[in-house]
């Protein structure tokens, strides 16, 4: 299946793969259950699975970080972070956070934590922050200190500017690539031309230094018109990002408008085309740009005609589901769904989509490292999940 095909060629593939897609799920409530315990078993003719309520009464939880000794940090857009810990979602929220805009699609969104966490105990959230001219994208590295259920020791890390009214497009996902650097998620907060200026960050994936100084060798860094944080450039609102686990590549996906939702490649000073190029169109039904490609920009490496809303994405690392092995999941918010995308390669070689309207809105998407997949969904009372082979 090509990763560049038009919405005909996408009724087609549907029209063939949507009888082997469960038409009926159904859901297993229970509150923290070990894997192992008797549940509900979700089925299709693919895979027999379970799903199982981990936490529940969220106010819709944007992210998961799982900390080495067991325990799950979940971000609510709201502001708050908490603890999953022994089994219960503990009441109170973890103290000393940041203050956030929680308006729109702004608030509280990634939680990361170090890649030497174990020894420093440093973690990464990014929000949406006001400042002088308006809203936007913020990170702050904190040391978490369970002991006293409360974040020490803030550090700003990225501000992105210029600020800007509205509560749309932050971004905001954050990963580590192997060599320590830290990669940032930034919206074009809904001014489409913005993507494509480079003396702002707005439409961009920012890469640092842990500490937030900016490496030299990235792509802009010593020129006096573009900002030197910035990686890539000519994006619309990546909500997604996950690093390859053979490859070390950093990952991202992006809302389209209507249509044009794209998974992409990160690469050093590229140009991802938003908005001149999309494979989408805009809400009222008009085109964008110049059509669906140009010389100097990239093409997706895929992309969905009609848009999915696609937010959280990760690589299945684990061993509790074989035959998903490094397949790339991706949650959907207005799809309603979990996304398996089958790779060879760099290529997308086939879809699935499970969880069909069965769980709602799907935030977040990460391997856990019992092996296990977990998802949140983005509700007022909103979960987080666990899904688990049947048998």
């Amino acid at each position: 299946m090509s990763p560049t095909f038009g919405s005909r060629a996408m009724h087609q593939f549907f029209s063939r793969v949507s009888p082997r897609l469960p038409a009926c799920l159904a859901l297993v409530v229970s509150v923290g259950v070990p894997a192992g315990v008797p549940a509900e078993t979700i089925k299709s003719q693919r895979h027999d699975f379970r799903v199982t309520i981990i936490a529940k009464g969220l106010d819709h939880p944007w992210s998961m970080a799982f900390l080495p000794d067991g325990g799950l940090l979940i971000t609510e857009r709201v502001g708050r972070l908490r603890l999953f810990r022994d089994g219960k979602l503990l009441p109170k929220p973890v103290a000393g956070g940041p203050r956030v805009v929680d308006s729109g699609q702004g608030g509280l969104l990634d939680v990361i934590l170090h890649p030497r966490f174990t020894e420093n105990k440093l973690l990464y959230l990014s929000y949406a922050a006001r400042g002088i001219g308006g809203v936007h994208t913020q990170v702050t590295r904190y040391r978490f200190d369970e002991a006293a259920h409360g974040l020490t020791e803030p550090k700003l890390i990225f501000d992105a500017i210029p600020k800007a009214g509205g509560g749309q497009h932050f971004g905001g996902r954050m990963a580590f690539d192997r060599a320590g650097h830290l990669y940032i998620s930034v919206g074009e907060r809904g001014d489409k031309e913005r993507a494509q200026n480079l003396a702002e960050h707005a439409g961009s994936v920012i890469r640092l230094k842990d500490d937030g100084s900016v490496p030299p060798d990235n792509p802009f860094f010593g020129r006096s018109d573009a900002r030197p944080e910035i990686y890539s450039y000519g994006h619309r609102n990546p909500q997604g990002m996950a690093r390859h686990p053979r490859t070390g590549a950093i990952w991202t996906h992006e809302h389209g408008a209507r249509g044009g939702d794209e998974i992409n490649i990160i690469r050093k000073g590229r140009n991802y085309g938003w908005p001149v190029i999309t494979h989408g169109i805009d809400y009222d039904g008009s085109p964008i740009g110049i059509g669906k490609s140009a010389p100097g920009m990239e093409q997706p490496l895929y992309f969905w005609v009609p848009s999915i809303a696609p937010s959280g994405m990760a690589f299945y690392t684990g061993d509790k589901f074989p035959k998903w092995k490094n397949s790339l999941f991706v949650g959907a918010l207005a799809g309603q769904a979990l996304v398996r995308l089958e790779l060879k390669g760099d290529k997308v070689i086939r879809e699935e989509r499970l969880l069909k309207g069965a769980v709602g809105r799907v935030r977040d998407v990460r391997t856990g490292p019992d092996g296990y997949l977990y998802i949140t969904t983005d509700d007022d009372d909103g979960r987080v999940l666990r899904l688990e082979p049947a048998q």
